[in-house]
Parts: C-alpha cells; structure tokens; sequence
C-alpha cells in the first residue's frame, strides 16, 4: 500500500536539508520562509519525529532527516527526469521555455516581452523561475538565463550583460533630515542587503564595493535582508534605505528617476549574466529569434547605462 504522502512538505523539508537553511529552500521554492517552516513542521509531527536540528546560522538534518532526505531526492529525482522526459516530447515547437532567477523575471524580463510578442507573434514565452543554484536542467527549458562567472560545462553560453555596482537610493533621501551627500552619511540611514548565494568566491556586496573603490564603510543605522532581488528594489524605491545596486537591475528605476545614485562611484561586478542553451539547439530556429531579441533589448539597456554614466560624469 501507498501512503497519502504530503509531497508539499517533503519537497520543502528536502530543500532545507540540501541547502541547510530555511531561507535558501525558500528561495529555491519561491514560495515565504514561514511557509517552508509550516510544512517542515507538519512533516515532523506526522511522522512523530525531528527531522531538522534548528540553528542559528545552519539548520541541519538529524540522523532520520538525512534518511528520508536522501530517499525523497532519489524518488523526486526519478520522478523529474521521467517527467521532463514526457514534457520534452510534448513541447510545442512555437513556445519558449525560459528558465532565469525570479528576481531577474520580475525586474528585467517581464517588462520587456511585449515586444518579444509584437515582434513574434507565432511564438509564445513560458517563464519559469529558480535561483540557477542547481546548473542547467536540459528538459526544464529551453534556454536558462544565469547569474554567475559563465563556468556551465557541456552547454553552448554567450554573454547577456556586463553589471556594474554603484549605491542607489530614492531621491527623497539626498534631502530628508539626514541628506545623504557622503559615503559617511550612511551611518544615518538603513543598509539594504540582498542574501543572494550564486556558488562563486567573490559576490557583489556592499563589501566588494567599498574594497574596490577605497571607500571605508560606516557602520548603517541598521541593516535590512531580502531573498529576492526585486524586494531589495521595491524597498530601495519605497525610500527604505539604501542598496547596492546591480546595474541590470536598478537601470531602468534610474532612467525614470524613482532610483538615484548618491555618490556615482561604479566598479565591475563579480557576477554577471549568461545565456545558457543547449548546444545541439544552437540552429534551432526558435532559440535563434530568442537570443537575437534579448541580446538586443540588453545592448539598448547597455547603451542607456552608458548615457546615464556620462550625464552623472558631467554634473
């Protein structure tokens, strides 16, 4: 017999235990962190039993936990692969899988597929989201966009674009009680972080920047943490504090003035974005059309950046 398995919250507590933290499955997930929690929890006392020791930095599986961890990755695992396999045979020659993290999807992508359809009205854009920490699934789209060095063995990789870091903030906060004017009047306001996590040495924190630049950083008021790159955005343009902003990002708030940048001082980032496909794709007509558009919408951001520079370099 076949238990009524709550596959939501095997999914969820596989998550935690791979990543060894609540906030990362999440992330993965897409879905609250105390959503994650719930269903770790309701796990646990279904089966009667702890399966996740709780820490302050790492939450890590106990002996069962790592048990039924390991069992729920090969049985999911298995799952996946026949089911990609089914969809594969089954996708329509006129709709494009992406694949991009949900930050990126929610800033930069969606805005920008009008003109994919007015351009190509044949084909259709199907998103799907992930935080690119698990590489490239062939099956799970067509093309994946990824935040990283470009290291993806095995797949053809072209560039999308270069990012640049610069502090960036809403303009109310350039003459409000505390005028931010100097890298030392950041003491007076909130440090926006975003806890992304791509597998590389070197990531584009607040940290990198100062280091690059010879800024010495004050210690915030306080500090502010999102899992998603467009809830670091959203807050920065609410007025919440100030953020490092990631050039592909904020460009577009800069452009329309709800962003600005305090102190223009920008350094290449770390990180930036990839084309990932296949390579027996690479004359796939679909894939083609693809890598054109967008290519092309980013050159266009690239260019935008470029004036916006300038203009800040003449001020």
């Amino acid at each position: 017999m076949i238990l009524n398995l709550p596959y939501a919250a095997l999914r969820a507590f596989e998550a935690v235990a791979r990543h060894g933290s609540f906030s990362e499955a999440a992330e993965e997930l897409g879905v609250g962190q105390s959503a994650v929690s719930q269903h770790v929890k309701a796990l646990e006392e279904w089966l009667g039993h702890d399966l996740i020791t709780r820490g302050p930095k790492r939450s890590l599986p106990t002996r069962d936990g790592a048990r039924l961890a390991l069992s729920i990755a090969d049985g999911l695992g298995q799952i996946s692969e026949v089911c990609e396999d089914i969809r594969d045979k089954q996708r329509d020659d006129r709709t494009i899988v992406i694949s991009c993290h949900p930050g990126f999807a929610f800033i930069w992508l969606f805005p920008r597929l009008l003109s994919f359809d007015q351009t190509h009205p044949d084909f259709a854009i199907s998103i799907t989201t992930d935080t690119g920490l698990r590489g490239v699934a062939r099956a799970e789209a067509d093309i994946a966009i990824r935040y990283g060095t470009g290291d993806f063995p095995g797949f053809a990789v072209i560039p999308l674009m270069h990012e640049t870091l610069c502090p960036v903030c809403a303009p109310g906060l350039l003459s409000g009680a505390k005028p931010l004017r100097h890298v030392a009047d950041l003491a007076h306001h909130t440090q926006i972080r975003d806890e992304f996590a791509p597998t590389t040495t070197d990531l584009p924190t607040w940290e990198y920047w100062a280091r690059e630049t010879g800024q010495s950083l004050p210690t915030p008021a306080r500090i502010r943490s999102f899992s998603q790159s467009n809830m670091v955005v959203q807050a920065t343009i609410q007025g919440d504090g100030v953020a490092m902003g990631r050039s592909p990002l904020v460009m577009d708030a800069l452009r329309d003035g709800r962003l600005v940048q305090p102190f223009p001082i920008s350094v290449p980032s770390p990180l930036n974005y990839w084309l990932v496909y296949p390579e027996d794709q690479r004359r796939a007509r679909k894939i083609a059309l693809f890598l054109d558009w967008i290519t092309t919408e980013a050159r266009i951001q690239a260019q935008d950046h470029a004036r916006l520079y300038a203009g800040h370099l003449h001020d």
